[in-house]
């Protein structure tokens, strides 16, 4: 602090506090309305810049150690209660901030200090200028990318994360509270400056810079989780087109025979017996044709490839499918979600096969609209324990098919999921909405 009078140092308040504030919000958003966040925030500055002052004006000694690091936990607890970002991401954005306002707080210090013997009016106008500097560099190179990061730290925080955004606001509080900064003009004092800064941007840069990574690798791992789906679909429907191919074979050598057969009974003039064979063979032919599951084409055909997968493998198979006409979510996303969930099925009951037990394995799947709301939820046969992993099944226990691509997706249609084994029976149940 370079001293002054209340007014002074109102205004000083006024202008860190601003900054921040601005700083804060042009990397996050309030959960409340643009009215009423306003009104909050009018509010909560008023408050805090006339106890900062009253602050100043008993005891300048303790304002001028301790102002900076109250008021910013002032902000901090505010802002957590404003924020709509998780807790997770409201606080490395307050790590980042503190680091930014101790930037251009110590840095107008030091501009007054070393160019203008300590004058008031150069510490304040600094501090305007590396705000709305600041402020700039944030909104062109920062601002779009922290919003992508945003999920992938909501998805990934951990300890090791808290611990190294504690880290930095420490060291930020340890510098702008140390109180021989200001005194003299020494090279000590600048290189401590810069290494403060440095060491602290660092650690920020660190944390961005993992967490972009990790949340990369994850998104790699959901397409190649998404790449392996596509390939076991298109395994079924070669499947199926192998099965086509050779029931053609089959029915070109029978129409032959059956040709021949008729050609025999017009000869000896056995009409009685030829419609006697016909409707016998259009029996025959009503037999063969393909079960109808639901009007959607797309899912009829998903459920179709894997329910004759399913039955091959002497699994008992229950439908219980009626999408509704008014369907508003893509087929491609729907069959994503059912051709995990309907693999993963028929991967648990073929586990349970190789167990001694000898239990019955079935699989009962439910597709239905409630409403606004389509609701999928399947039921088959699995081992009587399940491996977990971050609330999900594993991927040992379920064939390594993307669960994670069910959730991905379900969330895209503000859906949820749910998992769980009864007693041997694994249930998914996904819920999204279908407006």
């Amino acid at each position: 602090m370079l001293g002054g009078s209340v007014y002074i140092a109102f205004i000083r308040f006024a202008i860190s506090l601003a900054g921040v504030i601005l700083l804060f919000h042009l990397l996050s958003e309030s959960r409340f309305s643009r009215r009423k966040t306003i009104i909050c925030y009018s509010c909560f500055c008023v408050a805090l810049i006339a106890l900062a002052c009253i602050w100043y004006a008993v005891d300048w000694e303790s304002c001028v150690r301790m102002v900076a690091f109250t008021m910013y936990m002032c902000f901090a607890v505010f802002t957590i209660v404003i924020s709509r970002d998780s807790v997770y991401m409201t606080v490395y954005k307050l790590a980042l901030i503190f680091y930014l306002m101790s930037a251009f707080v110590i840095g107008g210090l030091e501009i007054s200090i070393i160019f203008f013997n300590r004058n008031v009016w150069a510490d304040i106008i600094s501090r305007i200028v590396l705000i709305l500097v600041i402020a700039f560099l944030l909104d062109k190179f920062v601002r779009e990318s922290m919003k992508g990061f945003g999920d992938y730290m909501e998805n990934e925080a951990d300890h090791f994360s808290v611990a190294i955004m504690v880290i930095c606001i420490l060291l930020g509080i340890g510098y702008i509270l140390n109180p021989t900064l200001n005194k003299e003009v020494t090279p000590q004092r600048l290189y401590q400056v810069l290494v403060n800064l440095i060491l602290t941007g660092t650690l920020q840069l660190l944390v961005f810079r993992f967490y972009l990574h990790v949340g990369k690798e994850k998104e790699y791992e959901r397409e190649k989780q998404l790449i392996q789906m596509n390939y076991r679909l298109l395994e079924r429907q070669l499947e199926i087109l192998e099965e086509s191919v050779d029931e053609g074979k089959r029915l070109r050598h029978d129409i032959r025979h059956h040709n021949a057969v008729m050609a025999e009974y017009a000869r000896r003039g056995q009409q009685e017996e030829l419609l006697q064979y016909l409707q016998e063979y259009d029996r025959e032919t009503d037999q063969g044709i393909p079960e109808r599951i639901c009007a959607n084409t797309a899912v009829n055909n998903i459920l179709s490839a894997y329910t004759a997968k399913a039955r091959s493998e002497r699994i008992k198979v229950t439908l219980d499918v009626e999408p509704g006409r008014d369907l508003t979510i893509p087929s491609i996303d729907l069959v994503a979600i059912l051709a995990n969930v309907y693999e993963n099925a028929i991967y648990a009951c073929m586990e349970v096969m190789k167990q001694p037990d000898g239990r019955e394995c079935f699989i009962h799947l439910i597709l239905r609209k409630r409403k606004s709301k389509l609701v999928i939820s399947c039921s088959n046969t699995c081992r009587m324990e399940t491996e977990w992993k971050d609330g999900q099944p594993a991927t040992e226990f379920t064939g390594g098919v993307g669960v994670s691509s069910i959730i991905r997706t379900a969330e895209k249609y503000a859906g949820e999921c749910d998992f769980k084994n009864n007693s041997g029976v694994f249930v998914v149940r996904v819920i999204m909405n279908a407006k």
